[in-house]
């Protein structure tokens, strides 16, 4: 399956979006389509070489004007850094895509204080350091500013082996929320995207190292038997983003397949062939008549 982009060329024209780890990935592949779309994009990450070479790279392909700054979403001073040059080279920051992410699988009882902090602090600490100074700066300029957050199905449903993360995009997720319901008031608007699995060269490796990769097929537990495309994410991206979502504030949209609604408690029945279906049903019905006999004869 091949997707094309969903909204018309001129869909994100004048707006400059922040994009944090930006230079790889899902972030890249969500920036690359901000530029077809005409948007101006600042990508920030810890390592300058790699964001200016996806700058360069992406400038090239698409025509667009792409900004790179170094930045550890961690430190409130290159955060401020950040905001600072974008506005100097593009006038204004419309929206904020938080994407910077770390994760790893692991029994909790594993890890150190510290693992469990490094993952914390970039994915919960930077999102809400780099959401609260890009939303004091719309405040102070009157600016109808969007911020879309990267979430994760588990976010809501919690799940083992991720623990640090979990807690991270839980407390993003109701941040996003909360922050919907107060600065509404300033048109500013907080969305945010469950992605399920998207193939990227850098997490997923992380996520299904080997063994594990050659162990388990991550399409196994999807009900559309396939991962998604970095396009499908970015054209929700780019719309939740734009000013065609402008009525939507404070939800969370799931992008993954159905994944998340196969975990439900008797979805491992899949499993059931034909001929056991058939025996499970005349042994319903069986019960079924037992059941009625009984309750003739009291």
């Amino acid at each position: 399956m091949t997707t094309g982009g969903m909204l018309r060329e001129d869909a994100l024209k004048g707006k400059t979006i922040i994009v944090t780890g930006g230079g790889t990935g899902l972030g890249k592949s969500m920036t690359r389509y901000f530029l077809q779309l005409g948007a101006n994009v600042t990508i920030c990450s810890r390592r300058q070489a790699v964001i200016d070479q996806t700058a360069d790279e992406l400038m090239k392909e698409t025509g667009g004007a792409v900004l790179a700054v170094q930045c550890d979403v961690r430190n409130p001073m290159e955060i401020e850094n950040v905001i600072a040059q974008t506005v100097e080279k593009f006038g204004q920051v419309d929206g904020l895509l938080n994407n910077s992410a770390g994760n790893f699988i692991s029994p909790t009882e594993r890890l150190s204080y510290k693992a469990f902090d490094t993952v914390v602090d970039i994915v919960l600490r930077g999102t809400y350091y780099f959401t609260l100074a890009v939303g004091k700066y719309w405040i102070e300029n009157k600016i109808k500013g969007t911020v879309l957050n990267i979430s994760t199905t588990y976010a809501t449903t919690g799940s083992g082996y991720v623990v640090p993360s979990a807690v991270a995009k839980g407390g993003a997720l109701i941040m996003t929320k909360s922050l919907a319901a107060e600065w509404g008031k300033y048109g500013i608007r907080l969305n945010a995207i469950a992605p399920g699995p998207f193939p990227t060269k850098g997490a997923w490796d992380r996520l299904f190292p080997e063994p594990l990769a050659s162990m388990m097929d991550p399409t196994s537990r999807i009900p559309l038997k396939r991962v998604g495309e970095h396009q499908e994410l970015a054209n929700l991206a780019a719309y939740m983003l734009s000013d065609f979502s402008g009525y939507m504030t404070g939800e969370c949209i799931t992008i993954d397949g159905g994944e998340v609604l196969a975990a439900g408690e008797f979805s491992h029945l899949e499993k059931v062939t034909e001929d056991q279906w058939d025996m499970i049903g005349e042994t319903i019905k069986q019960a079924n008549r037992a059941s009625k006999k009984e309750g003739q004869g009291q």
